[in-house]
């Protein structure tokens, strides 16, 4: 089980496979995004992405599938998440691409009103088969501290 104290800045780790598939695509728009350029070929051909392509939000959703994927491997004491600092959507992502990320650990520090609590900022970068950059966030997570008695250093 990792803890607050066992997190290292600078540390990157590369996670997840996910193939994208044009029914998921749609199905997601159509519930949740429904904008033409995600649900008909036509409408998305006249547009800046040339053909059909997932939602960003449909991008973020399939980057969180595989970040929890990735929590079931490495097992934390994770409490959730305050937020997002930061949401790019970089490059569009299309039916038949495959998606992997990135994560970087960029800063932690103990919760001085919570001292039993961790904060930590990730930098998480999804990239599609040929490794371009498709999403790039910034997120704040929440970790159990082991030792909750020890003093906090600043």
């Amino acid at each position: 089980m990792k803890y607050f104290e066992d997190i290292e800045i600078g540390v990157v780790q590369s996670f997840g496979h996910y193939p994208v598939t044009r029914e998921e695509v749609m199905e997601f728009a159509g519930k949740y995004d429904p904008q033409p350029f995600h649900l008909d070929d036509e409408a998305a051909a006249q547009t800046h992405f040339g053909r059909l392509s997932a939602s960003g939000w449909h991008t973020c959703a399939m980057t969180m599938s595989m970040m929890v994927a990735n929590m079931k491997v490495e097992k934390s004491a994770g409490l959730g998440s305050p937020g997002v600092d930061n949401l790019r959507w970089v490059k569009p992502v299309y039916p038949g691409d495959t998606l992997r990320c990135e994560s970087e650990v960029l800063e932690k520090r103990r919760s001085h009103s919570r001292p039993e609590m961790g904060i930590f900022k990730v930098r998480h970068r999804t990239f599609n088969q040929n490794d371009e950059l498709v999403l790039d966030m910034v997120s704040n997570g929440l970790i159990r501290v082991r030792n909750p008695e020890a003093p906090i250093e600043d």
